[in-house]
This record gives structure tokens, C-alpha cells and sequence, in this order.
């Protein structure tokens, strides 16, 4: 029945490998289940019914991505869009989280819109090859730049970024933390990379998910003989699954279906509409792009078959997201940690988006999985996007360096969506003013998409 619903034999892949991919997929996202509902929760909504909304439009959004398209990406409300929707909408310009749930509800809908007639399967498909590659080794720095930052390895300073130290550290923020919290867990997320590093140079199958699960064992080994001690005030939680409230679903009533409509005709909620949608959909695009190009999904003309399958389960999730009572829900990029486990097919997405599920019965232990346990398995997957680079033609220079551009954009400017910008406005200029527009036969899209992130610049 397996066989048939995702066509496994005919990509490489088997049951037991699916299952173990979608499975390390959820540890590298799992995350989301309790940041989510502290970021929204600075909005004024309530977190537990945040957590639920959240578990759930994961779910439905990693399903519908196994049922449309038959790819292995799970599906999440989307960080960065996240905090744009509390701390902007919401407590920067004023508007209600009602207000900003609808923002992202009409986001959804025009989303569905342009699935379904083909834009955004047109302007993937207008992506150069070489800038296809680039986009994927740019996503690879970025994830190897936020386990870096989950783990603490790297932290704020004078030079913007440095080496960790505990002085370091605690000026960047503004706490007193000591050995016995954040120093322990630098050690042992680093002991996590050796770990995870020496499991995929033997080839163990499950890699990166046993990296995972040894490092946050060797976490609660610590707390035991009293290394590690927790400290919730500045961020330093217990790592054992806490049950003491038993098994509990947090009712989503306080926000679900809580949509706002009063001000969609003022330009505010025009210029907020444009802002996620640009986001989301480069966010979305860059993704696909990075992921499936590892993967080798891509085809011998560079695009992704079934790709409107994957953008419509993402522009559906996004809708019944805000209905829930989440932000944009969007492709996460932690789903290469579940490809680089030999995810093909949508038995990964499903097995996900079931764990999602039963995250709403078993948060406990979901929550407890520290940063500095799932840091290092999305360090090594940075490393497995990067390989990516050698698809790039360095001897055309017109094409070399939009690619760098766009490489060195994405952990530079934290963002997968400006990496794209700049590496595509960069690509359309050099060819145009170098005279090689003509060999090159550039897309009328190309040209579009570089004027109109041009005019994103200088507007949004």
C-alpha cells in the first residue's frame, strides 16, 4: 500500500528510511512548538492555544505537502515571519493580532491564486541553473549559522559575531549566566557535531537523528551528576520531559477563527499584506530550490516536477493556519536534515506531520529537546547543502559572481528571501550591463522579478 501511495522503489528509498528521515525532520523543527507560542504570545495571544494551533497547522500543511506533491518537506509557521507579525504588526505599528491573523489569511489567499495559475511555478522555473545551486550552498551557511547561534558557539560582540565565551555571552544578553548553564551546553553541543560527524563518516543509517538523541542524552547524563544546571530564568530549562501536569491539549477557542476585517482597505494593511507575501514566497521558493536540488529532485531542465503541489499545500496551510490562529505557515528549511537522511517521498512529510500530531499528547517530551541537542544535526546538514557548490560554473564570471553574492546575502542578512533578491537583481545586472543578455537569453521574469525587488527596496 506504501509502495503505491509514494512510489518508493521508484525513488531510491524504502519504508524504513522514510520513517527515520521524517522523524529526524521533526527533532530539527520541533523547536518551532515552543517558540511559536512565546513570540505570538508578546502579541497578546495565548500561548498555550498558540501551541496547539501551531502543532496542528504543521500538521495539515507537512500532510498536504505528502498528499499534493509526494516530497518529503514538513511544513511549519515560518520564524522571521513569526516575529515580523508580533513585534511589527502587532506592537510596532499598532494592529490587533486579530488584524495581522487576517493579513496573513488574505496572504493565503492570494497564494492559492497564484498556485493555481502557474506564477510562482513560472518564476522558479525563471532561476538560472548556477543561481539554483548557489541559492541551495546559501541556505547551507544560513542553517550552519543558526545551529552555530542555537548552540551558543557563536554570540553577539564587538565584531558583530564572535567565538563564545561566558563574558561574551552574558554581555551579549545582559544575563548572568555561568559554566554550570551555558557553558556546559557549548561543550556539549560541540561534543554534538564531533559526535554526528564521525556517525555520517561511517555511514550509520539515522546519523543525524542519533546525533540528536546522544546529545541530549549526554544533556540529561549532565543535569544528573550535576554539571548541568538548569536555570529557566535566562533561557536554561530542565531536560527531562516534565508530566507533572499530566496529559493535556491547550484548548485553541481564545484564537481560533479570531479574523478582523475592519481594516483591509487602509494602505498599512496593504503594505503588511505585500511584506508577507514577498517573504513567504521567496522564503518558500529558496527552499524548495535548496532542498531539491541536494536532493536531486531537480530535472535535466533545472526544474521541480509536481512543484505546484508543493506551493499549494503551502499556500493552503498558510489560509487555515490564520484560521487556526498562527503566522504564515511556509516550507521549512530543517526538512534537508530529513533529505540528507534519504527522505524522497511523502511518507517522510507524513510521518512529520504525525509526530506533529502527537506533540499535542506528548509535548512534554517534544519541549524538553534542547537548542544545543538538534544545533549541531542542522551544522552538519549546512555541510551537506555546501557540497552543492561545485555545480557552480566558476569560469563564466557573469554567472560566478551573482552566486557568491547570493551565497554570502543569506547568513549575512539572515534571510533566504533577500539572498534571492540579490542574487537575482545582481545576475540581471551584470549580464545586462556586461552585454551578455543576449547569449544568455535571459527570461522577460528575470527581468521583472529584479525591478520589482528593486521597488520592494525602495517601498517595503
Amino acid at each position: 500500500m506504501l509502495e503505491k501511495l509514494f512510489k518508493l522503489k521508484e525513488h531510491g528509498t524504502d519504508v524504513k528510511t522514510e520513517v527515520m528521515a521524517g522523524i529526524t525532520t521533526f527533532m530539527t523543527m520541533a523547536y518551532i512548538l515552543a517558540v511559536n507560542p512565546n513570540i505570538l504570545g508578546a502579541a497578546g495571544m495565548d500561548a498555550g492555544a498558540v501551541f496547539t494551533a501551531t502543532a496542528i497547522a504543521s500538521a495539515l500543511g507537512t500532510l498536504l505537502m505528502a498528499v499534493f506533491a509526494n516530497y518529503p518537506f514538513a511544513l511549519a509557521p515560518g520564524m522571521g515571519l513569526n516575529a515580523y507579525f508580533a513585534y511589527t504588526v502587532v506592537l510596532g505599528m499598532g494592529y490587533s493580532w486579530q488584524t495581522a491573523l487576517t493579513a496573513v489569511f488574505v496572504e493565503g489567499v492570494i497564494f492559492i491564486v497564484l498556485s493555481l495559475t502557474n506564477v510562482r511555478e513560472a518564476i522558479f522555473n525563471a532561476i538560472p541553473r548556477n543561481l539554483k545551486s548557489a541559492v541551495s550552498v546559501g541556505i547551507g551557511l544560513f542553517i550552519a549559522f543558526i545551529g552555530l547561534q542555537n548552540a551558543n558557539i557563536v554570540v553577539g560582540g564587538a565584531t558583530l559575531v564572535e567565538l563564545f565565551s561566558i563574558e561574551g555571552y552574558n554581555n551579549a544578553k545582559m544575563v548572568e549566566a555561568g559554566m554550570s548553564d551555558v557553558g556546559i551546553t557549548v561543550l556539549l553541543a560541540i561534543a554534538g557535531v564531533i559526535i554526528t560527524s564521525i556517525l555520517v563518516v561511517k555511514n550509520v543509517k539515522g546519523n543525524i537523528l542519533w546525533g540528536i538523541l546522544i546529545t541530549w542524552i549526554l544533556g540529561i547524563i549532565c543535569q544528573g551528576v550535576g554539571i548541568y544546571v538548569p536555570n529557566p530564568e535566562i533561557g536554561f530549562y530542565n531536560l527531562l520531559p516534565d508530566f507533572s501536569n499530566g496529559i493535556s491539549v491547550p484548548s485553541i477557542a481564545p484564537i481560533f477563527g479570531k479574523l478582523d476585517f475592519s481594516n483591509i482597505f487602509s494602505l498599512n494593511f496593504f503594505v503588511i499584506v505585500m511584506a508577507f507575501l514577498f517573504v513567504d514566497l521567496f522564503d518558500t521558493i529558496g527552499t524548495l530550490i535548496g532542498v531539491s536540488t541536494k536532493a536531486g529532485m531537480l530535472d535535466k531542465d533545472g526544474k521541480l516536477p509536481r512543484i505546484k503541489g508543493a506551493l499549494l499545500s503551502d499556500a493552503v496551510a498558510t489560509t487555515a493556519g490564520a484560521v487556526l490562529g498562527t503566522s504564515t505557515v511556509t516550507t521549512f528549511v530543517e526538512s534537508a536534515s530529513g533529505v540528507s537522511e534519504g527522505g524522497r517521498t511523502g511518507l517522510t512529510a507524513v510521518t512529520s506531520a504525525i509526530l506533529f500530531g502527537l506533540a499535542l499528547l506528548l509535548s512534554p517530551i517534544f519541549l524538553a529537546i534542547p537548542s544545543f541537542a538538534t544545533a549541531p544535526a542542522l551544522i552538519i546538514v549546512g555541510f551537506y547543502m555546501l557540497t552543492n557548490i561545485v555545480e557552480i560554473d566558476f569560469k563564466d564570471l557573469s554567472e560566478a559572481v551573482p552566486c557568491y553574492i547570493c551565497i554570502a546575502a543569506m547568513p549575512f542578512f539572515y534571510s533566504i528571501s533577500e539572498g534571492i533578491s540579490m542574487g537575482v537583481i545582481s545576475y540581471v545586472a551584470l549580464n545586462l550591463l556586461s552585454g551578455k543578455f543576449k547569449e544568455k537569453k535571459l527570461s522577460i521574469l528575470m527581468y521583472v522579478l529584479a525591478v520589482l525587488f528593486i521597488l520592494k527596496y525602495i517601498f517595503l
